[in-house]
């Protein structure tokens, strides 16, 4: 059986800021950025997802989402820009992966699963094709976490629920923004399967 999700997505994304490493494999918070915020929740809405979740424990980056996202959904940026804010209106700002998942909780009678990814390959990882015919054969919710920094700890690893394949290319070097790896697995995940002309 095929669910219909479009209403209620069983997937939602979780850019995570703590707790990440940074290059000297340090667990850190992460700072935010504008552009990750903007493109994630724009993919993230053009595949049918209904909440993206920014968690971070800085109060003053929470802030900061939630003004980054306030100036497109209300006043001048709203009526200047109404496909940005459709986009924005979908981003939630947690201090925590336990808040974002709570939130996610609503709507759903099976508890949400965590699902994690990164750029380096693991033993184990699920396939992108075979977690997409999970998504849609079940109303089980997932939320999937990208790490920002130099990705996610090794504890968001262990204690996940799922670990998927990274997005790789065809060459030795792999070091995709998160917002383009973002883009790429949620077409893989959501994207309309066309048949080869």
């Amino acid at each position: 059986m095929v669910y219909n999700l479009l209403a209620n997505s069983n997937l939602a994304l979780a850019l995570v800021h703590y707790p990440v490493y940074n290059k000297h494999h340090e667990v850190v918070t992460s700072a935010l950025t504008n552009l990750d915020q903007h493109d994630i929740a724009r993919s993230s809405k053009t595949f049918g997802l209904d909440r993206f979740y920014i968690v971070t424990p800085s109060e003053e980056q929470r802030k900061l989402a939630e003004r980054i996202s306030g100036h497109w959904q209300q006043g001048w940026g709203a009526a200047y820009n109404p496909d940005r804010k459709q986009a924005l209106d979908i981003v939630r700002v947690t201090p925590t992966l336990a808040a974002a998942a709570a939130d996610f909780q609503n709507g759903f009678n099976k508890p949400v699963r965590i699902a994690v990814t990164g750029a380096a390959s693991r033993s184990g990882s699920t396939a992108l094709i075979t977690f997409r015919k999970l998504l849609q054969e079940t109303d089980q919710p997932y939320l999937l976490l990208l790490g920002t920094g130099w990705g996610l700890t090794d504890e968001c690893f262990s204690t996940a629920d799922l670990i998927l394949e990274p997005i790789a290319g065809n060459g030795i070097y792999n070091h995709l923004s998160v917002r383009s790896a973002a883009a790429i697995m949620l077409d893989r995940l959501r994207g309309i399967e066309r048949e080869d002309t």
